[in-house]
């Protein structure tokens, strides 16, 4: 590998494989730098070469040709090494040079200066094949191999096996719409891609594989984003006669040997734990950001007494008054509380109040209601801001979560940590959609919190589960659950979320009977590997990370897919085209 060459190897006469990727024509003198997974290497060929037909060739390859060179390691001299490469005390002095494939001139540029910037992103992906010679990506896969196989060996070391489960499967409801595959054999019948091994992993519990994992390709036909692909990679995990404690400590260990390969993440262990209703109440939102502390305060006492008809109107109705007390929030100029409001409004809130505190007295729509009393009941001091929004808890908190957030980037507040690990725990069992129908908070097998097993007949909509998901400096890496594993308590679960029992027994009837057959206690985790490695490099998008990714109209650009298919292939698997 170019990049373990050093001076140790002086003297060595090598035969070295590579893309050329810059050359440097000094006239008599050529130097090439020759490239491969591990790095680059000098090399240098002179005017005393005796192969002067080689020689002509070398002045005119371009980058990314494919050659063999043959030659001695030798050391620079002092003047000439390199301290920004690896190999930069070295060079191969070749003797022979054979082009083994000489490259078109490239679309786009795998060598770029500091001061250069990327090519835009679709440009990019439809060259992917020179895009991934660029070392931020080939860094970024080689990391993602190594996370992996540290998760492997951490999994392995605590007696999980792996198993594949099946890619062609039964569509079932998990939360996204399925990606189908019409079955030639079975004219009018259909497979689903897998939204995950969910299922399966349950039915090897009830089988007997009582610590199973998997590195798992999943399926979801949904609206993407930079933290979202149609197909994605999770490090499925399940495990039978565990508790949560005994998933958190284990991937904890997993996340914790991962860190260990990665050059900019810590994970000291134990993680801090949060319930889901704590996390809305001070946050606002299910993965709140712990690396900064500034928590949401509900203001509906002090707020509430104000002569201020906006919020004795949602004080009446059944609302909150909540906000945030920016210390020294003061310095914020209105253009940039119009922006922080603006990430407001885009969350459902009509807008945001705010006043400021200053030795005259203060400013913005709510201080000509308030006295200095009301400043010192909210714990204002001069030179400080509040943010406030008023009406229900639904609205209020994802308003205040992206104000949250906005406030801390406008004001450039520095983290109080860099690593910032959090378990959420007790997520509601359902969602309550419009019309009063229940969806299932994180899917269908999640098990009810033990001490919430009455509500299920009486208040589902209060029930907690037993449910966590693992959260990072603010973004969630993962979501597990104790599962059901008593036939009739999943059925209970179905029926409530408005399955008839034909249905379920269609859906879901090899689930059950696996159940029926003596299931053991069971529960898991799957954790967003693309997602893992996103935050692990700090990149900007999974697109940064996935060899061969989607763009977010679902296109692979490269590949130029998906395509139509033709009336005769249409004809053999039974379909016929819409032509829209």
């Amino acid at each position: 590998m170019l990049g373990g060459i050093t001076t140790d190897d002086e003297g060595v006469t090598m035969r070295l494989v590579g893309w050329i990727h810059r050359r440097r024509d000094l006239g008599g003198l050529l130097f090439l730098d020759l490239r491969d997974r591990s790095g680059l290497l000098q090399v240098s060929l002179g005017p005393d070469w005796t192969d002067a037909d080689s020689l002509e060739r070398a002045h005119r390859l371009g980058s990314e040709t494919v050659v063999s060179v043959e030659g001695v390691v030798k050391q620079r001299p002092a003047d000439a090494r390199n301290p920004e490469m690896a190999t930069g005390d070295v060079e191969l002095q070749a003797a022979s040079l054979t082009v083994l494939n000489e490259a078109r001139t490239p679309e786009i540029p795998v060598y770029l200066a500091p001061e250069e910037q990327l090519p835009a992103e679709e440009l990019r992906l439809r060259h992917r094949v020179l895009d991934l010679r660029r070392p931020e990506l080939r860094d970024n896969l080689v990391l993602r191999h190594r996370l992996i196989m540290a998760a492997r060996k951490h999994l392995d070391s605590l007696g999980f096996i792996e198993v594949e489960t099946p890619i062609l499967t039964k569509p079932t409801p998990e939360g996204a719409r399925d990606y189908l595959v019409p079955s030639r054999m079975h004219p009018g019948q259909f497979y689903a891609l897998p939204q995950s091994p969910q299922i399966y992993k349950q039915i090897l519990m009830a089988a007997g594989f009582d610590r199973y994992f998997q590195i798992a390709r999943c399926f979801r036909d949904e609206d993407l984003r930079a933290d979202r692909q149609p197909e994605f990679t999770q490090i499925d995990v399940e495990a039978s006669f565990v508790a949560p404690d005994d998933i958190f400590g284990w991937m904890e260990g997993v996340m914790a040997a991962m860190a260990d390969v990665s050059p900019s993440v810590e994970a000291p262990t134990p993680f801090a734990r949060m319930t889901h209703a704590d996390a809305m109440e001070r946050f606002g939102i299910d993965r709140p950001d712990l690396r900064y502390s500034l928590e949401i305060q509900d203001w509906t006492g002090p707020l509430g007494a104000l002569e201020f008809g906006i919020l004795q109107s949602a004080v009446s109705e059944g609302g909150r008054i909540r906000g945030l007390l920016l210390e020294g929030g003061a310095t914020l100029s209105r253009k940039q509380i119009e922006a922080i409001e603006a990430d407001a409004k885009s969350a459902g809130a009509p807008g945001l109040l705010w006043a400021k505190r200053s030795e005259e007295g203060g400013s913005g729509p709510l201080s000509r209601f308030m006295s200095d009393e009301d400043y010192a009941a909210l714990g204002m001091a001069v030179g400080d801001l509040i943010l406030v929004a008023a009406g229900p808890d639904l609205v209020t908190s994802p308003a205040l979560a992206l104000s949250r957030m906005a406030a801390i980037a406008q004001l450039g507040i520095s983290p109080e940590s860099e690593h910032a690990w959090l378990w959420i725990t007790d997520f509601p069992m359902f969602d309550e959609e419009p019309g009063g129908r229940l969806a299932a908070s994180h899917h269908p097998f999640v098990h009810v919190h033990p001490e919430d097993a009455a509500l299920l007949d009486s208040e589902p909509a209060r029930a907690r589960a037993q449910a966590y998901d693992l959260v990072y400096n603010g973004a969630e890496l993962g979501s597990g659950s104790i599962r059901n594993h008593d036939a009739e308590a999943q059925r209970k679960i179905l029926r409530i979320l408005g399955l008839a029992d034909e249905d379920i027994e269609l859906k879901f009837g090899f689930l059950l009977a696996a159940l029926q057959s003596g299931a053991p206690p069971h529960g898991g985790i799957a954790l967003g590997m693309d997602r893992i490695v996103m935050l692990f490099v700090g990149a900007p998008s999974l697109r940064d990370v996935v060899a061969f990714p989607k763009t977010t109209a679902a296109r692979a650009l490269f590949e130029g897919a998906p395509v139509s298919i033709g009336a005769r292939d249409l004809d053999e698997l039974g379909l016929k085209s819409t032509g829209i």
